[in-house]
């Protein structure tokens, strides 16, 4: 008898979240633009051989997209986990966004379930604006406040996979964050040589952000250490704030 109340109540939950879900879906739907779409499609490479080829879009806005999360706030990792996975880029946006809500919002426990799960499915992850939403919210956070190694970072820094590299990468944001500056130094030492214009457009970022948040003079010192190794594209974004005259110093090395 017990055994039969307990599947009727999984059936009840498991029924309960499909239809969150589906609403979910379906709100968002409710919310996409064409026009939108399309400008999306281009700006976030989708076309064949692109870095986001096959990505779909149905052109929602962001404020819209947090507006979502907010609603369904209390969805389920099961159905966060379905969210992840789905060919629609908006879906995935709210999904890493339910993740980082989650994450912030969590106890000890669930702080570790959500950076496993995270950690499981970078692969869903698999767009700029999808890791610079959650990565050092997620990531980053995790391992600054539980005083962990950067092992990890230096690992996924030597991914083949594109993504998990930008994961590395900005999730030393939140380490910067909090005034220390080393961790990006040593997983950008680790990706000077990269191919890829989105790992130099997130290293100068992080970089420029060294010099904001930390120290100028860190920041300075780890350029000219590694001035001639620097892509262009990462030197010119980590010395943007840099006064007009000092820019041109650096550029003039290159």
């Amino acid at each position: 008898m017990n055994v039969l109340l307990a599947k009727r109540r999984e059936d009840v939950l498991l029924y309960y979240m499909k239809m969150s879900l589906d609403d979910l879906k379906r709100d968002l739907r409710k919310l996409a633009n064409p026009k939108r779409a399309m400008v999306s499609q281009s700006f976030f490479k989708t076309g064949k051989g692109q870095y986001a080829e096959g990505d779909i879009f149905i052109g929602v806005a962001a404020p819209d997209s947090r507006s979502i999360v907010l609603r369904y706030k209390d969805l389920p990792l099961g159905s966060i986990k379905k969210l992840l996975s789905s060919k629609i880029h908006e879906e995935r946006v709210v999904a890493v966004l339910l993740l980082v809500r989650r994450f912030e919002r969590g106890g000890k426990k669930e702080r570790k379930e959500i950076f496993d799960f995270y950690l499981k499915h970078t692969s869903s992850v698999n767009n700029w604006d999808l890791v610079d939403l959650s990565a050092h919210k997620i990531i980053g956070a995790y391992l600054f406040q539980n005083k962990k190694p950067i092992t990890l970072l230096v690992s996924l820094a030597k991914s083949k996979n594109l993504w998990e590299r930008r994961i590395a990468v900005i999730s030393t944001a939140y380490y910067i964050k909090e005034g220390s500056s080393a961790e990006i130094f040593k997983i950008a030492e680790i990706l000077l040589s990269d191919k890829h214009d989105l790992i130099h457009k997130a290293i100068g970022w992080m970089l420029r952000e060294v010099g904001k948040q930390c120290s100028q003079k860190e920041e300075e010192e780890f350029l000219r250490k590694n001035i001639r190794k620097l892509p262009r594209t990462t030197l010119r974004y980590a010395i943007e704030r840099f006064p007009k005259k000092l820019r041109k110093e650096y550029l003039g090395v290159k």
